[in-house]
């Protein structure tokens, strides 16, 4: 019971210390102007966002920053599976994408999958040997992460 309850605090603050990043990520070459989006999700207005990116993907918008900041926004609205879904299409789009590596990295961490997290920080020590700020905000998701 214990353990659970920790879990259950961890959680929450890893969601409360994650918001504000989404709209820290760089946006990668070709990208749409998610300016709208970015001030929604800053503004925890993960709805409107959610919104907002479907517009984007009903028009015919297909960019992995599109996907990623939608799996974010699903993700802080509590739909995990969908928020995983994205993400996922996000890497089909850019197998490299750094924000898309870091929040379904932070997903798993609070899914309580720690081995495919550490998955996610591996292709970003690949992708960042100096460091990143998506590298270092996964190390410290999976930090704080309790122990299994």
């Amino acid at each position: 019971m214990i353990r659970k309850l920790a879990f259950a605090v961890f959680v929450g603050a890893l969601a409360a210390s994650t918001a504000a990043f989404a709209v820290d990520t760089t946006p990668t070459k070709g990208a749409p102007d998610l300016s709208a989006v970015r001030s929604a999700i800053k503004a925890k207005e993960f709805k409107a966002a959610i919104t907002d990116l479907n517009g984007m993907i009903d028009a015919g918008v297909q960019h992995a920053d599109v996907y990623n900041l939608l799996g974010f926004s699903l993700r802080k609205s509590g739909d995990q599976k969908t928020a995983l879904t994205y993400y996922r299409k996000a890497l089909d789009f850019d197998p490299g994408h750094k924000g898309a590596l870091e929040y379904q990295g932070e997903l798993y961490v609070e899914m309580g999958e720690i081995a495919k997290a550490r998955g996610n920080l591996a292709n970003l020590v690949k992708l960042c040997p100096q460091g990143c700020e998506e590298r270092e905000d996964l190390e410290k998701a999976l930090a704080a992460a309790p122990a299994n």
